[in-house]
């Protein structure tokens, strides 16, 4: 198993890059299910920030993309469990991604809840608002 950093993922993603598109492209498309890809949890948060920001991508374009890494079977995401419940929670709502992961890790970890000054990720991603 390797892992594989944010910037390879988004290489292999966008094809964006003439030089390191078909390096990342080489890497991801020799991985096998006995000798798969690792993605971390920061790695999956990272995906949606640069697709959201610098690549303008829609919610449901970034959704797709962390649904097609989840279920794709020569990657293995870290706490998969999690990151799928956090992407279908930030799907259905208005929280941000990683508001839904902060979220879903705290409940996994035995939290009674989390506490935010965020109104949205209150409203969102289940959290509860300090007021």
């Amino acid at each position: 198993m390797i892992g594989l950093d944010t910037n390879v993922m988004v290489r292999y993603i966008e094809q964006d890059d003439p030089i390191q598109s078909p390096k990342a492209d080489q890497i991801i498309n020799a991985l096998t299910q006995q000798a798969p890809g690792y993605i971390t949890v920061v790695t999956m948060v990272e995906i949606s920030w640069v697709l959201m920001g610098p690549y303008k991508r829609t919610k449901a374009q970034v959704v797709a993309v962390l649904d097609g890494i989840l279920n794709t079977q020569t990657l293995v995401v870290e706490k998969s469990h999690l990151v799928a419940h956090a992407v279908n929670t930030y799907f259905a709502g208005n929280a941000d991604f990683p508001d839904c992961l902060i979220e879903r890790a705290a409940d996994d970890a035995g939290c009674s809840k989390t506490v935010t000054f965020d109104q949205k990720a209150a409203r969102s991603a289940g959290m509860q608002l300090i007021t």
